[in-house]
């Protein structure tokens, strides 16, 4: 098992708004020693910008399969959300206030191929066998390739010793929804069978880092993440998670996670988003009373268990002179306090030439805005 040995920590010094805040710099070094008993100096932050962030162990250790998360997830809105989603989950298990984050070391690149393989290519693969006989188009409707990627995070806790031992490790199965065929075939997977397969690949993943050594009696939490189509702007989220704990073989007490994004404005799910869509509706007309020739404005909103997170604006302007896009970026500044008062927003001004403002408010609390060049 990898062991992570600790003197007393140096703080990180963090750039937040361009700003240099300084948090002091204990003199005592860090150090790690990983599985091959080497010493290295390491940075323990102790300062961290939100409750629900987790304390990193630098210098950064990539993920024993970084890289295969381009290749395997469909959109730069999953890839991002299939990873951040993981860290909401896992904030439920593992105390920020209390670990620390790696990415996965468990799971490396050779591993992950062979487990995204089909089982007829590749002992080890965790997707359906492929029969010789069967087409793409027959392939991708009786036995799809389910899963599609695999996330792994390694969680940390220090010891009265002051040494950091490893205390949970985290993993994502990204699933697919729609399978793709080599000539075009487009099939829909029954969310039905994205589940059941989900949960049989989750307990063989399972089955298989018990095995592997220092991971037979530590936590590990599991979460199931259902892919967007390609050409989607919005990401998937996890639908489900469970908890192998120390010692299990296999997850148990499956829970459901009640995770989405909702693009505005709304169209086919409008029932459910009403009262905010009809809110962005007025905001966007507000907009359009400013600049009559204005573009298309877009949201994208984060429900967790049926009530709006937060939400992100997209606001494209022909380029502007300095004083109009001051101006502009001033009014609405005004309407997201008077339109979103209650709701964590951000809304990104850009131009042809790049990002030109930003407005970010946290939720109850005043805007914080940035004109880009001043």
């Amino acid at each position: 098992m990898k062991k992570l040995i600790l003197l007393p920590g140096l703080a990180a010094v963090l750039f937040l708004g361009g700003c240099l805040p300084s948090f002091g710099i204990e003199k005592e070094p860090v150090i790690q020693e990983n599985e091959d008993s080497i010493e290295e100096t390491v940075i323990i932050p102790d300062t961290r910008l939100k409750d629900e962030f987790y304390g990193t162990i630098t210098p950064f250790k990539k993920s024993a399969s970084r890289g295969l998360v381009v290749n395997n997830i469909s959109t730069k809105y999953d890839i991002q959300e299939a990873e951040e989603g993981l860290l909401r989950i896992s904030t439920k298990n593992f105390d920020p206030k209390t670990h620390y984050f790696q990415e996965g070391q468990y799971i490396d690149r050779d591993t992950t191929l062979a487990w995204l393989a089909r089982s007829s290519s590749n002992p080890q693969g965790l997707n359906p066998p492929a029969k010789k006989e069967e087409t793409d188009e027959n392939l991708a409707e009786e036995a799809p390739n389910y899963l599609a990627h695999i996330v792994e995070q390694n969680y940390h806790v220090m010891t009265e010793g002051k040494k950091l031992r490893l205390a949970g490790l985290s993993v994502g199965l990204a699933l697919n929804t729609r399978n793709y065929s080599r000539d075009g075939v487009d099939t829909k997977i029954d969310d039905e069978e994205i589940e059941q397969q989900g949960m049989k690949i989750a307990e063989e993943v399972i089955r298989r880092l018990r095995s592997q050594e220092g991971l037979a009696e530590i936590p590990i939490v599991v979460g199931l993440f259902k892919q967007e189509s390609r050409n989607s702007i919005v990401p998937g989220t996890y639908f489900a998670t469970a908890v192998a704990e120390k010692g299990q073989s296999a997850p148990s007490g499956w829970k459901v996670v009640d995770e989405k994004y909702v693009l505005f404005p709304a169209s086919s799910e409008i029932n459910n988003y009403r009262e905010v869509n009809e809110t962005f509706a007025t905001f966007k007309q507000e907009i359009d009373t400013y600049f009559p020739s204005f573009v298309n404005v877009i949201g994208k909103g984060f429900y967790k268990d049926g009530n709006l997170q937060s939400l992100n604006i997209e606001v494209p302007i022909q380029f502007f002179g300095t004083s109009e896009t001051i101006g502009f970026t001033q009014y609405l500044r005004d309407l997201v306090m008077k339109r979103f008062p209650n709701v964590h927003t951000e809304v990104s001004i850009t131009s042809i030439n790049g990002p030109e403002a930003l407005i970010v408010k946290e939720a109850g609390e005043e805007p914080f805005v940035h004109i880009y060049g001043y």
